[in-house]
């Protein structure tokens, strides 16, 4: 084999947390790095691309997928569909890519049941007066919309014990080396390193 396979990581966090930014950055910064486009029922938004955004797909085409077993995990949320292909992960990861998939908790525990061997981090904000401040910063929102999304956002928090790595998003350039941290980290154990220089270890431990 002359390549590893690449490792999957889920990436979970709360609203607020600052996923999104951490993980645009880490993706510009990172070589062999990509990001698992999702299939989706809603329409396609101006500016956004088939393929790029998401998969635009109908929902009588979601629903055969969902049949035929193909999506890692799937969700309806606010009336729309949304799924991750198993077949399309599986390809990048046999390609050796690496490749990052953004969802919530609940779609990670059934992403890790399928692939155990995935690895997922979970990105927290370093308070809850700091969740609160980002949350309202984000718009217009009422108090009460704000209080009832710091109350989802503290549930979702409970589950951050079920993810392989954590990382505290207060300064976002630690943050981010943190997330880069984990990547290189992976890439250095055994197996990986195996498989990137079967080589030169067999060059190593010949007579």
């Amino acid at each position: 084999m002359s390549h590893a396979t690449g490792t999957l990581y889920i990436v979970s966090a709360p609203s607020g947390a600052g996923k999104t930014s951490l993980v645009k950055s880490l993706l510009e910064q990172t070589e062999n790095l990509h990001v698992s486009v999702s299939h989706t029922t809603r329409a396609m938004r101006p500016g956004e691309a088939d393929g790029v955004n998401y998969h635009f797909t109908s929902r009588e085409r979601f629903m055969e997928l969902v049949g035929h077993g193909d999506f890692l995990e799937h969700a309806e949320v606010f009336g729309n569909l949304y799924g991750t292909s198993q077949s399309t992960v599986e390809n990048t990861l046999a390609e050796g890519h690496d490749l990052i998939l953004e969802i919530d908790w609940q779609g990670a525990q059934q992403v890790r049941h399928k692939l155990p061997q995935a690895h997922s981090i979970f990105i927290l904000p370093p308070s809850q007066s700091a969740l609160r401040e980002r949350l309202t910063q984000r718009g217009q929102d009422a108090g009460e919309v704000i209080d009832k999304r710091m109350a989802e956002a503290v549930a979702e928090m409970s589950h951050y014990v079920e993810f392989d790595s954590l990382v505290i998003n207060d300064d976002f350039t630690t943050a981010l080396d943190d997330l880069k941290a984990i990547l290189r980290a992976k890439h250095l154990q055994t197996s990986s390193q195996q498989s990137r220089h079967t080589r030169l270890l067999q060059a190593l431990l010949s007579d």
